[in-house]
């Protein structure tokens, strides 16, 4: 017997050696696997894009899930005979990069961003990004991830820009991208705008203001917004306010004096919050910016981008307004326009995620992807949707779910993506830093003939040439490159053979929580630029939670690291505890105990295994013995549970094809069938047909179980599966799935 068995496995001396194994080995990329024989250049594919990383620190809990997820994935349909491909990378994660960069640079030398020119400041960036990829890449295969590594992307690297530029260029001159003022999420802290996926909903008690405006009543939350208030808007169909027509104006007495309020009559407004009647603040609020768009009202800007008032405020121009609102409150009661306050209203507050700055909308000129513009579908692989028809973005986004083109899983999620699609608004994809992809237009100002100025524009590729001409400071959203992430890394904009034989992509697996944000946009993208849906499956995973059900944080000192655990338990304990007991779409409990009961596991197989090899060392492969019937029995359960398995897996029940195989190998191959089979093994049994027959059924099950078990517990089944006396035999990793139709498994 090998003397690798004679000891206790230990997951540090075996996982580094493997998977370096798996690496030599080639079998990662699917072209290696045609060129053995393992698949055929005919045989279907199977291919999924990992969902990148952000270059911004090390792996947490929900990478490690999603690449324990995807690996499974991958295993199984690679020993399917499948083409497999899975694709690594990572994100450059501009906004919260650069964020994290310049929180570094402050806490050690007092300097932001300004104190740099953005040609060193890149440099410095591009060195914390580099590093930080290189620390992900080897978590990545600390967690036992077969990524292709030789297709290995970064969404900034230069092919994903020559992508993101073309994407860009076509969008622009298609006129689905344009500049305008619209209003955006600002961040007055980091001087930017921020897309939705940024902003977190941090719930706060605040006052909650009654005031007279006029004859009618009004509530607000943010006194310091309505030096500018013009407008008083009621749904057309509310009785209370009938003898007030469209466009009426009312002299009403106000914070600065009296003002001719207009009377707006929409659809929009909530009768049945506070009194029905509201005034609107339009370049703060994104719904007051619809209401003024919908009826031709004016906006004024009342609060700049620093976040300090402006003259329109009168005697508190230039005040912050955390500072000024206690002020104006006073005024306004004062001028007896406060008629009542609740003191504990609940009410949720914006704020950036990148670095905790408190969002203010503001209108501001940026570029915008139109999401309601009509175009003629110029190619179009999706049946329902013809060439030529006349198509919107938001459009094709639906379409590609409601037609069952993508499966999205669990599916009570598809009516949370209709709804965030019905109510999705123009995209704004231009951000005020300096790390990412620069937009790729450049402008030329001349001189007109009468004497004013007009501005040249051009968009491509490449810069133009001649002199004179300025490249926007702006960058892209993270988003826009991150959208076009299941083909860019196939080598769109060129027509390759990857782009061919693995698009669109079998899977996006990644966490529920950017349903809309990542995987609408890809959708998005894919439908618009390819006329072909990005992947067939979405499989959403919940979030990682501890023992008490509690998000992970660092102030509740309850965060579960999966390198740590990984150091203590093993990788394939680690990977465990991810799958069992969690379903598609439900947070999952994690815990340190959870992790050690695997590690239990782990050692159970060992032990067993090491039974079995070691009273199986002269077993006859080439002239297998009959079964006896107890033995036929157990073997025909054997192919039962390979058929369930397989069912499993192939509809995304991880979980449970994990729990039956945890308790088979447990409950039944190891406290049952073993020990029923020990007494038939000893040298001297009489009856040398049950002896081998014995034999026979221990090592089908213990073959056959590290097949199954492989896509799961990949290091301990590659390892034992090397120290099995098998015939013609390959690395696991590329080992023929179990066939239940064939009369042995071996």
């Amino acid at each position: 017997m090998d003397p690798k068995l004679l000891a206790p496995y230990s997951p540090k001396d075996t996982e580094n050696r493997i998977y370096n194994s798996w690496i030599d080995s080639g079998f990662f990329n699917p072209d290696k696997c045609i060129k053995d024989g393992i698949c055929t250049k005919g045989s279907p594919h199977f291919s999924i894009v990992l969902p990148p990383p952000n270059v911004t620190g090390t792996l947490h809990v929900g990478h490690a899930a999603t690449l324990a997820i995807e690996d499974i994935m991958v295993r199984f349909n690679r020993m399917s005979g499948k083409r497999t491909l899975w694709i690594p990378g990572t994100d450059h994660a501009a906004i919260a990069t650069q964020s994290k960069v310049e929180e570094n640079l402050y806490k050690k030398e007092k300097k932001t961003r300004r104190d740099f020119s953005r040609e060193d400041f890149l440099k410095i960036i591009e060195q914390f990004a580099e590093e930080s990829r290189e620390t992900i890449t080897n978590q990545i295969k600390k967690m036992g991830s077969s990524v292709d590594w030789s297709r290995e992307a970064y969404t900034l690297d230069e092919k994903r820009t020559v992508a993101v530029r073309t994407a860009f260029k076509k969008m622009y001159d298609d006129g689905l991208i344009y500049r305008g003022m619209r209003t955006v999420n600002w961040d007055p802290k980091l001087q930017t705008t921020v897309s939705d996926d940024e902003i977190e909903r941090v719930e706060e008690k605040t006052p909650l203001y009654h005031m007279k405006y006029g004859p009618f009543n009004i509530v607000t939350a943010r006194p310091e917004t309505k030096f500018a208030d013009k407008y008083i808007v009621m749904h057309p169909d509310d009785e209370r306010y009938k003898k007030y027509a469209h466009k009426e104006t009312i002299e009403v007495l106000w914070i600065n004096g009296k003002v001719n309020a207009t009377v707006i009559k929409d659809s929009s407004v909530d009768m049945s919050f506070g009194t029905g009647a509201m005034t609107i603040t339009p370049w703060h609020d994104a719904l007051d910016f619809d209401i003024a768009e919908r009826h031709n009202l004016d906006k004024e800007q009342i609060i700049d981008f620093d976040g300090k008032l402006l003259p329109i405020a009168g005697e508190f121009a230039g005040l912050h307004i955390k500072k000024a609102r206690p002020l104006i409150v006073e005024k306004l009661t004062k001028l007896g326009l406060i008629t009542s306050v609740d003191e504990n209203y609940t009410h949720s507050v914006a704020v950036n995620s990148r670095g905790g700055g408190i969002i203010e909308p503001q209108i501001k000129k940026q570029w915008f992807v139109d999401v309601n513009k009509e175009f003629a579908m110029p190619h179009s692989e999706i049946k329902g949707v013809a060439m030529g028809s006349q198509v919107t973005l938001k459009l094709l986004m639906r379409k590609s779910v409601e037609l069952g083109h993508i499966k999205i899983l669990p599916e009570r999620f598809e009516k949370e993506y209709f709804h965030w699609i019905d109510n999705l608004r123009d995209w704004c994809i231009s951000r005020q830093i300096w790390f990412g992809h620069r937009i790729p237009v450049w402008y030329k100002t001349g001189k007109l003939a009468e004497g004013g100025q007009n501005e040249e524009i051009y968009c491509d590729i490449v810069a133009p040439e001649g002199g004179g001409w300025e490249q926007d400071p702006d960058t892209l959203d993270t988003w826009f490159s991150s959208g076009l992430w299941t083909f860019s890394t196939l080598g769109w904009p060129e027509k390759t053979d990857d782009l061919k034989n693995y698009h669109p992509m079998s899977v996006l697996e990644t966490g529920y929580d950017i349903l809309f944000f990542w995987i609408a946009r890809m959708i998005l993208m894919s439908t618009y630029l390819l006329g072909d849906i990005p992947f067939k499956t979405v499989y959403l995973h919940g979030l990682v939670r501890d023992a008490r059900g509690r998000k992970m944080s660092k102030s509740l000192g309850n965060i579960v690291d999966p390198l740590t655990m990984i150091e203590k338990y093993g990788t394939d304990s680690t990977r465990l505890s991810f799958i069992i007991g969690t379903g598609p779409g439900s947070d999952s409990k994690l815990s340190e105990d959870k992790i050690r009961g695997y590690k239990h596991f782990a050692n159970k197989i060992w032990n067993a295994a090491r039974f079995v090899i070691s009273n199986t060392q002269n077993f006859d492969y080439e002239n297998l013995p009959e079964f006896t019937t107890e033995d036929a029995a157990d073997f025909e359960e054997l192919k039962k549970l390979v058929v369930e398995i397989t069912l499993d897996l192939e509809n995304f029940r991880f979980y449970l094809a994990g729990e039956k195989l945890y308790h088979y190998f447990w409950h039944t191959f190891a406290d049952v069938i073993i020990e029923k089979c020990k007494p038939r093994l000893v040298p001297d049994f009489g009856d040398k047909a049950s002896k081998k027959s014995a034999e026979r059924l221990l090592l089908e099950i213990l073959s056959t179980s590290l097949k199954l078990l492989h896509p799961f517990m990949p290091f301990i089944t590659e390892e034992l599966w090397s120290l099995m006396p098998l015939p013609k035999k390959r690395m696991l990793i590329v080992e023929a799935w179990p066939d239940p139709s064939q009369k042995s498994l071996l």
